[in-house]
């Protein structure tokens, strides 16, 4: 359930739906935004800030599962998981916070489903990313999620930008599709880089010596 008004925490990242994500919070108005959000259950809206400091029309809401550490000066180590999409309506400035008015985002039929040979594509290539990363690969990930392309998306090489404009599409197997052609060009990319490093380890070549004579 999305509340209409969202008290709003505009960040350089990307947050979606069920992911867990640690934050440092650190600016005295967002400790008071954070105290308020735990003190009453609530969640607040993370919304992703660009380069050019432009506010995305679409976020995720969070909710503080559990705080990490607390500092002597008042910061706070959080982790936070994403609940449900939102699309600005109206944007308020209250004192040193955005807050706005919000509509849910992403709730029809096409959202849910992706092609299942195409779903299993995008995790084994997912899998194979992760395996030349040499992070742990968990099964589990991918069975107990609500959405596959947004557990998968986080750990998939993406920049902001690009995560962004996968938060924003609203149909499962268009962000399949899309995370299926990057996992296809970085791990491209990752095996060339792999190869040129085995042979620079080598004597050089990188085919068969010219003939001499």
């Amino acid at each position: 359930m999305v509340p209409e008004r969202l008290p709003l925490f505009p960040l350089s990242l990307v947050l979606y739906p069920d992911e867990p994500t640690p934050l440092h919070i650190f600016e005295p108005r967002y400790r008071k935004m954070i105290a308020r959000c735990m003190l009453d259950g609530t969640p607040f809206g993370m919304i992703y800030v660009d380069d050019d400091d432009e506010l995305a029309e679409v976020g995720c809401t969070a909710m503080v599962k559990r705080v990490i550490t607390r500092y002597d000066d008042g910061r706070l180590d959080i982790l936070v998981v994403g609940g449900e999409r939102f699309k600005l309506v109206d944007v308020f400035k209250d004192g040193e916070l955005l807050s706005a008015d919000v509509e849910p985002y992403g709730t029809g039929a096409a959202d849910q489903v992706a092609e299942p040979a195409a779903r299993e594509r995008m995790i084994t290539q997912h899998m194979k990313l992760l395996e030349l990363a040499g992070e742990p690969i968990r099964p589990a990930l991918y069975q107990s999620a609500r959405f596959a392309s947004f557990a998968v998306a986080p750990s998939a090489g993406l920049d902001g930008d690009q995560k962004q404009a996968l938060l924003e599409m609203t149909s499962e197997q268009e962000r399949v599709d899309y995370l299926v052609r990057h996992l296809r060009r970085t791990l491209r990319r990752l095996e060339q880089a792999t190869r040129y490093r085995k042979l620079a380890m080598g004597d050089g070549w990188m085919g068969s010596p010219p003939e001499v004579g």
